[in-house]
């Protein structure tokens, strides 16, 4: 007997309402069985852009200058 048809013995045998959650278990295992998607590189996100440490200091200006600062 397969692993598939011991399982959906077993489950026959169980009241439709236990059924139910058999099947919401499978969903569940399903869902978090499924491969993953690899992470993207996030340096690509800037490819073609160059961008130096200057052009990040007056962004950093520009978005918080009026901020008040704690010089620590």
């Amino acid at each position: 007997m397969t692993m598939w048809e011991m399982i959906a013995e077993r489950a026959r045998e169980l009241p439709v309402e236990t059924q139910r959650e058999v099947l919401d278990f499978v969903e569940f295992l399903r869902v978090h069985e499924a491969p993953k998607r690899p992470l993207r590189d996030v340096a690509g996100l800037f490819k073609g852009f160059d961008i130096s440490p200057e052009d990040i200091a007056e962004a950093r200006r520009e978005m918080w200058g009026a901020f008040p600062r704690e010089d620590v």
